[in-house]
């Protein structure tokens, strides 16, 4: 299969936009180290997998089609946002940023909760839909094997550049375990960031 550049460069593009796979490997590395934001880094690119299972499963449609359904999943992921911020803000649970706690977070831990934040988004779902066929040649046959080698060069790309997060926030993070006062205000920061990709995902048409 044949990876256009332009795929490459569009899904670093996507990839690279703030979000809440961004926002939650950063967090990790606050909380727990360069392994922590790591193993967020790669919980996110795992957990585009049902997405993908759904879009080439024809689930998807389903989404588009029920209105129900998918205003449903849509609020639980909101609700579980906001309670990512009250936690996060509250100084509780796995996000809390404890500049004098060097313990890892479990890797089931993150993976966990990076699986919940990446289920509970729809529109994650139908921006595959939207995507990924514009990069399927038709002409060359095996669509679903191209559309899940897509999904694999897409995944990858998330690992690394969250990866990249990681390690970026690494060093914010010995800045923060001398500056109780400041660890304190991008502890709340980032919680006022959950609550805004919260709205977000609550937008209808965002």
């Amino acid at each position: 299969m044949n990876v256009s550049p332009s795929f490459v460069a569009l899904s670093l593009v996507v990839i690279a936009t703030p979000g809440t796979g961004a926002v939650y490997t950063i967090v990790s590395t606050l909380a727990h180290g360069l392994r922590g934001g790591l193993l967020a880094a790669l919980a996110n690119g795992v957990c585009l997998v049902p997405h993908v299972i759904a879009v080439v499963t024809g689930l998807a449609s389903l989404l588009h089609a029920s209105a129900v359904a998918f205003t449903v999943i849509r609020y639980l992921g909101v609700a579980y946002l906001v309670y990512l911020a009250i936690q996060t803000w509250g100084g509780a649970g796995n996000l809390t940023l404890d500049v004098t706690d060097r313990r890892v977070a479990s890797g089931a831990a993150v993976f966990w909760e990076a699986m919940v934040l990446n289920l509970l988004n729809p529109k994650l779902t139908l921006f595959f839909v939207a995507f990924l066929p514009q990069f399927v040649n038709a002409g060359q046959g095996h669509v679903v094997r191209q559309m899940l080698g897509l999904s694999a060069v897409f995944a990858a790309l998330t690992v690394a550049v969250y990866g990249v997060y990681a390690v970026a926030a690494l060093s914010f993070r010995s800045h923060l375990q001398t500056r109780p006062t400041v660890a304190r205000r991008a502890e709340r920061g980032f919680a006022i960031v959950f609550l805004v990709l919260a709205a977000r995902l609550a937008a209808p048409n965002s």
